[in-house]
Formats: structure tokens, C-alpha cells, sequence
């Protein structure tokens, strides 16, 4: 299975925003980024922070909880619009083809909270962040991984202090 990449603490919304920026750097057009985590761990934030810093000042960044997907048009020197979905109330894994993931998955970058809902439809070749309640502390643990050539990016994005 796969090796844990990067895993850590972190103390506050400012840290998972921090990170959440720091992979919108190393993405690219056909990557798929699964959020994991329970309710309220941070998975919007991060994603929100990834959106922001791949698509430049955007207004507004609504949940997808009702509407399930909201796509962003990444601005320059980036590449490849940003698909955000948030899947909790998906009944099916077959209701994804009705929002086009399959489009998310070929041109865009895939933002999914509760990738679980997919099942068999998740891709292998994927960056997996798994946001958890500290236990006993204020904060959250991350881990991160990935298959592909993920490893490599994170090896190479260690600089960027996560």
C-alpha cells in the first residue's frame, strides 16, 4: 500500500489554508485531490485555500454540499479549471457521471470531499489528504500521499515548509 508522504500537526485554520496553497502550486490539469475526513476537520478550508490561490481573488467560494460540484477557471500562470465536489449527498456512486466528473478528471483538477461516496470510481492516481481531530490538542493531524508521480512533487514541494 502506500507510504504516508507527509504527515503532521497543525495548530490552526492559518496552518491548513498555508497547506491548502501550497498544493494548488504543485497541481496540474487531470489530477484528482481526495479530501478525507470527518465533518467540520477542515477539508473546506483547504479547499477553499487551494481555490483561491489557483484561480486568483475569487469573491465567493460557496460549499458544493447542495449543488455537489462548483468548477473555478484557473487564472494565469495556471492551467485547467478547478472542479470542487462535495459528495456527502450522493446516493450513488453512478449519480458522478450526471456532474461531469469524468470531464473533471481528463481537463481539470478534482477538489472531492467524501471521495469515499465514489467507491470504484475514485482514481488510483490520486493525491490523498486526510484531515484528522488532534487527539487531545486543539488541532488537526494531516497526512498526505499519493500515487503517480505525486511523491515526487511532494519530495520537491518539501521546501515550501508544510
Amino acid at each position: 500500500m502506500k507510504a504516508t508522504d507527509i504527515h503532521t500537526t497543525i495548530a490552526d485554520e492559518a496552518e491548513t489554508i498555508a497547506i491548502g496553497c501550497q498544493l494548488a502550486t504543485l497541481a496540474r490539469p487531470g489530477d484528482v485531490l481526495a479530501l478525507w475526513g470527518d465533518l467540520g476537520v477542515g477539508k473546506s478550508v483547504l479547499a477553499r485555500a487551494f481555490i483561491r490561490a489557483r484561480c486568483g481573488n475569487v469573491d465567493e467560494i460557496p460549499s458544493p454540499t447542495f449543488t455537489f460540484v462548483q468548477v473555478y477557471d484557473s487564472a494565469a500562470p495556471f492551467q485547467g479549471a478547478v472542479y470542487h465536489f462535495d459528495l456527502y449527498r450522493l446516493g450513488a456512486p453512478e449519480e458522478a457521471y450526471e456532474l461531469d466528473i469524468e470531464e473533471a478528471f481528463s481537463d481539470g483538477i478534482s477538489l472531492i470531499e467524501w471521495p469515499d461516496r465514489l467507491q470504484d470510481l475514485l482514481p488510483f492516481s490520486r493525491l490523498d489528504v486526510e484531515l484528522r481531530y488532534a487527539v487531545g490538542e486543539c488541532g488537526r493531524t494531516i497526512a498526505i500521499w499519493g500515487s503517480g508521480d505525486w511523491s515526487q512533487r511532494l519530495e520537491h514541494g518539501r521546501a515550501l515548509d508544510y
